[in-house]
């Protein structure tokens, strides 16, 4: 049966922010339900079609105009990521009570409390979460002592938490805040690097730089690292120390080992926040190391105040092809599974080195 629905945008000169650049806000929520057909006239949008399709149609039209009126620029990203949020709520809300497989600890949370929560405000611009998985993964933050982000590239990882530790800096909540990663090729051999140590780590530091540089007036950057206030080391520094009043992010930690993990979560101190971020599915390590990305969410996976975040391709931020290869090499590694593990580059030249 074929219904009719009008949405009226109380305020008539905000109708060109909610429709967004060329019409590419309204272009999103079509795509998400061509069963309705939508008109815009003046500050009214009439949606047409079938009665379930209309209302979930409204619903996302209606959570874009509360989304705008929280302050958040639409875009076709926030569009597409509401009406999946929506979507996920909805399946959530009709799930039998006690049904298997759903998560004790999701929350079905409007988009326009998500996407609206502010993490930082610097440099005339605020950093907020992107996806319901990136809300989760904030909170958990601010709420453990240690948190764990698993997840592919393009998902925030690394920056939401950097933009924690700024503002954790800021609220005068921790006294500085410490940077490391391993240094670990991916998947080349650069040598012997010139100049001094400073030198020799910065292009493994480079994407922790980027991100600092993001957040933090970059002519006052140099002086924070001089006062000490703000540290950017390699993993290999972090032994023998305690870390106190302290914001800690390793990054690239699936190129740690089982050891170095151990040896850097022991580091933790009083008052001191740690975050720890990776992707398992790109491990750098030669063959048959163990990534302690990995081993320790086995090991530490249940102890009390330790947060796993585990994100995935609908958390994706960039450009949303980075979604779709991402979800292609997953699909792709578990017809894989099955067939063994392929032969590593290395392998293949001692073999040919044993027949000569």
């Amino acid at each position: 049966m074929s219904v009719t629905r009008v949405v009226v945008v109380e305020d008539a000169a905000r109708m060109p922010d909610l429709l967004g650049s060329g019409d590419g806000v309204l272009r999103e929520v079509e795509r998400a339900f061509p069963a309705v057909d939508i008109m815009v006239r003046g500050n009214r949008i009439t949606l047409t079609g079938d009665e379930d399709d209309v209302a979930a149609a409204a619903a996302a039209v209606e959570e874009l105009r509360d989304v705008l009126g929280a302050g958040v620029p639409l875009t076709p990203d926030v569009a597409r990521e509401s009406v999946r949020m929506l979507r996920a709520a909805t399946a959530t809300a009709t799930q039998p009570a006690g049904a298997t497989g759903a998560s004790s600890t999701a929350t079905a949370e409007r988009p326009a409390g998500v996407l609206s929560r502010s993490i930082l405000s610097t440099r005339g611009r605020t950093i907020r979460p992107k996806t319901q998985g990136q809300a989760s993964y904030v909170h958990a933050i601010e709420t453990h002592t240690i948190t764990f982000g698993i997840g592919p590239a393009g998902t925030g990882k690394t920056y939401l938490a950097m933009a924690q530790a700024v503002a954790a800096l800021q609220s005068k909540r921790v006294n500085r805040i410490v940077l490391t990663r391993p240094a670990v090729e991916a998947g080349e051999r650069l040598g012997f690097l010139p100049g001094s140590l400073g030198e020799k780590i910065d292009p493994y530091l480079r994407p922790l730089y980027d991100a600092l540089h993001d957040m933090v007036d970059p002519e006052s950057v140099p002086k924070l690292m001089e006062a000490g206030t703000i540290e950017v080391a390699p993993l290999a520094y972090m032994r023998g120390r305690t870390l106190n009043d302290a914001f800690v992010i390793l990054d690239e930690a699936q190129n740690t080992t089982r050891e170095q993990m151990k040896m850097f979560l022991t580091r933790l101190g009083f008052g001191t926040t740690m975050v720890v971020t990776g992707d398992v599915t790109q491990v750098d390590l030669p063959g048959g190391t163990t990534s302690g990305l990995r081993a320790a969410s086995e090991i530490l996976s249940g102890v009390e105040d330790i947060a796993f975040c585990h994100l995935g391709a609908q958390d994706v931020v960039r450009h949303r092809l980075v979604s779709d290869i991402i979800t292609a090499y997953a699909k792709n590694d578990e017809q894989e599974q099955g067939r063994g593990p392929r032969p590593t580059g290395q392998r293949r030249r001692f073999d040919r080195e044993e027949r000569q």
